[in-house]
């Protein structure tokens, strides 16, 4: 087995379950269907998706990404989508998304 830096097989990028009964589960992707990252690992970090803020009857604030297909669109283009936010995460403040959207973290100065 290949190390995936080094693997010339994109295949663990994605994949379409076409079985879903839930597919499309959003609308307006552009390249194939990306299923992988059906729960997306952006959901507790700021993200430049769109989404809404849910606040429960206790109080927790939760995000609605419902209306995002960014992990979703093509099986390169949301792997590196995915992987880029992932390198320098940002905990989600609970705070509505901004506009425009906050952009890529960046790595930490050195100072």
């Amino acid at each position: 087995m290949q190390p995936k830096d080094s693997t010339t097989n994109e295949g663990f990028k994605g994949f379409t379950n076409t079985n879903c009964p839930f597919l499309p589960c959003h609308e307006g992707v552009q390249r194939e269907f990306n299923c992988l990252f059906c729960y997306c690992p952006l959901i507790a970090y700021e993200c430049p998706g769109p989404y809404k803020v849910l606040d429960s009857a206790n109080g927790v604030k939760r995000k609605d990404c419902s209306a995002c297909t960014l992990p979703h669109d093509g099986f390169s283009h949301s792997w590196n989508f995915v992987q880029r936010w992932l390198e320098y995460p940002v905990v989600w403040s609970g705070a509505p998304q901004t506009e425009p959207p906050t952009r890529r973290p960046q790595p930490p100065s050195k100072a």
